[in-house]
């Protein structure tokens, strides 16, 4: 995992549960995305973001969409990731 933040201004976080498990528990759409993921997300955080996103009652794609969107501007906060735009995923 540390190879996705090795170069990053971003903050390291440790997780208490098993990784994997809480993993495995994701439906199968979160587990591709966070497969392809740019950043290390834990699957508390992965299923937050769906879990509001389908309340306002977007379609999984519409919820992936969010996820790919949130994870724009967290690297577009980093100071040293110059190569990402926001824009590209609309």
């Amino acid at each position: 995992m540390n190879r996705n933040l090795g170069q990053s201004s971003l903050r390291r976080k440790r997780r208490a549960a098993d990784p994997m498990a809480a993993f495995d528990g994701l439906p199968q759409p979160l587990r591709r995305w966070v497969a392809q993921a740019a950043l290390p997300w834990s699957p508390a955080s992965v299923r937050r973001v769906w879990s509001k996103s389908r309340a306002r009652g977007l379609s999984e794609d519409e919820a992936l969409l969010s996820l790919t969107k949130a994870e724009a501007r967290t690297l577009a906060s980093d100071r040293h990731s110059t190569d990402f735009k926001l824009n590209s995923m609309t």
